[in-house]
C-alpha cells in the first residue's frame, strides 16, 4: 500500500504510475477518486489510516516542512529514496542560488551522453528514464531533509547562504541538509563544495573525495579550466565553471563552445528596455538576500532602481542592506515584508518607497527613471503572498512596465 503526503507535481507522478495509491493533503475537505483510481483523503484522516495499514510506504511532497502534522505522524521517505534502487549514477546539484541554471547547462553539455535531467528543475523521477546511463537531479534542501537511501555520485554543491529558515528551523539545520549527501557516499565519489564549510563535521566524516572552492577563479584553477574561454559574467560564471568541472571530472571532456551556446533562461537578471529606452531588469528568481545581492553586484556603480519584498522566510537581511547602503539605490518595498524592508531601510538610510505592490512600485520607478539609471526586479523574497510563483511576478513585471 502506498501513501502519498501532499499532492504537488512530484506525488502527481508517482500517482499516476503507481495507482492506485492513498493520497492526504490539507486541501482535501472530503474523500475522493481521481481518474486513475487513487483515493483522495483529508490530511486529518491520515491517524486513521496508519492504523488500518500499518506496514503502508509512505513518500511526501518535498516541501511539506517537519512540523506539518502528517510529518510527524509517519515516517514518511523522500522521492529520491522510493526510486534509490532503480536509480542510475546521478549527479546531484545544490545550494542556495543557481542550481537550477547549473543543472541546465550540465545537462546541455552531456544531453550526447544520453543525460537526463530532472527533480526541483520541473520534472520528477517518476518522469524520468531508469534506463538513461546517467541523470542531473537538481535537488532541493526539502528533498535531501527527507532523503536517507539514495546518494549522489557525483555532488555538486552552490554557495550556501541564508533560505528557508522557517522550514528548517534554524540556519544551521539547512547547513546540515545541504551536506546531507555527503554521509552517504562512498569512496571514490566526488563532491565539490563551498570553502566555508570545510570545517563542518560532515565533511570529515565522508568518504567522498573532496574538493573546495572559495570563488570562480579558485576552481577554475583546480580544474584547469580557462576563465578567458568563457563567454559568462557573474553569477553565472560560477555555474558554468561547475558544470564544466562535471564533464572533467566524469568524461575528462572540456567543451567551451558548446557551454558558451547555452542560453539563460528567463527571470534570471534579464534584461529588457521600455519605450523610452531605459533599461529594466527582470530577476524575478532572485529570491533570497544572496542573489539579490549578486544582482546588485551588476549595477553596482549606477543609480538603481530596486523593487525588494515578499516572503523573505524569516530570513536576516541586514547583509543585503549593509550592501544597499554602499550603493546609489533607492528601494520600493513591495509584499508582505514591505513594512520590514522600511524599517531596514530606515535604519540604513536609505531611500525607500513602501508600494506593497507590483504595479504600483513600476508606476513610481516610471517617474524617476531615466536612460542613466537601472530599474531591477530582485527581491530576495519567495512570491507567493501576491503571486502564484516567481514566474508570474517575473511576467507581470514585464507586462507593467511594457504597458508604461
Amino acid at each position: 500500500m502506498l501513501f502519498l503526503l501532499g499532492y504537488g507535481k512530484t506525488n502527481q507522478a508517482i500517482a499516476d504510475k503507481f495507482s492506485p495509491c492513498y493520497i492526504f493533503d490539507d486541501n482535501f475537505k472530503e474523500v475522493s477518486k481521481d481518474s486513475k483510481g487513487n483515493t483522495l483523503l483529508p490530511s486529518n484522516q491520515l491517524k486513521d489510516y496508519l492504523e488500518k495499514y500499518p506496514n503502508a510506504q509512505i513518500i511526501t511532497s518535498p516541501g511539506i516542512p517537519p512540523q506539518n502534522p502528517m510529518i510527524k505522524l509517519s515516517q514518511p521517505i523522500s522521492e529520491y529514496d522510493f526510486f534509490a534502487s532503480t536509480m542510475p549514477f546521478s549527479v546531484w546539484i545544490s545550494g542556495t542560488n543557481g542550481k537550477t541554471t547549473t543543472t541546465q547547462m550540465l545537462t546541455h553539455l552531456l544531453q550526447n551522453k544520453g543525460a537526463l535531467s530532472g527533480g526541483n528543475i520541473g520534472t520528477p523521477l517518476a518522469n524520468l528514464n531508469p534506463k538513461a546511463p546517467l541523470w542531473i537531479l537538481e535537488t532541493s534542501s526539502f528533498t535531501i531533509h527527507y532523503t536517507n537511501i539514495a546518494r549522489p555520485n557525483l555532488y555538486l554543491l552552490l554557495p550556501i547562504t541564508q533560505d528557508h529558515i522557517s522550514w528548517h528551523g534554524n540556519y544551521e539545520s539547512y547547513i546540515a541538509d545541504k551536506l546531507k549527501p555527503l554521509l552517504s557516499m562512498k569512496d571514490k565519489e566526488i563532491a565539490i563544495i563551498p570553502q566555508s564549510l570545510q570545517s563542518h563535521s560532515f565533511c570529515q566524516k565522508t568518504l567522498a573525495k573532496l574538493f573546495f572552492y572559495s570563488d570562480s577563479q579558485s576552481l577554475a584553477k583546480q580544474f584547469f579550466l580557462d576563465l578567458n574561454k568563457i563567454t559568462f559574467k557573474e553569477p553565472f560564471l560560477l555555474d558554468a565553471i561547475l558544470a564544466l568541472s562535471a564533464t572533467r571530472i566524469l568524461f575528462n571532456e572540456v567543451d567551451y563552445d558548446l557551454l558558451n551556446s547555452f542560453k539563460i533562461g528567463a527571470h534570471k537578471i534579464e534584461e529588457f528596455f521600455d519605450s523610452q529606452n531605459r533599461l529594466w531588469v527582470d530577476d524575478s528568481k532572485g529570491t533570497n538576500l544572496d542573489a539579490t545581492m549578486e544582482a546588485i553586484k551588476r549595477y553596482q556603480n549606477k543609480a538603481l532602481h530596486l523593487i525588494l519584498g515578499g516572503d523573505d522566510k524569516g530570513a536576516d537581511l541586514t547583509p543585503l542592506f549593509k550592501l544597499i547602503e554602499k550603493c546609489q539605490i533607492t528601494l520600493y518595498a513591495i509584499g508582505s515584508n514591505t513594512q520590514k524592508i522600511a524599517l531596514l531601510a530606515k535604519d540604513h538610510h536609505i531611500p525607500c518607497f513602501p508600494c506593497h505592490t507590483l504595479e504600483t512600485a513600476v508606476q513610481k520607478i516610471h517617474k524617476h527613471h531615466t536612460q542613466q539609471s537601472v530599474a531591477m526586479l530582485s527581491p530576495a523574497a519567495a512570491s507567493l503572498d501576491q503571486f502564484s510563483s516567481y514566474k508570474e511576478r517575473g511576467d507581470k513585471f514585464k507586462v507593467y512596465v511594457q504597458s508604461l
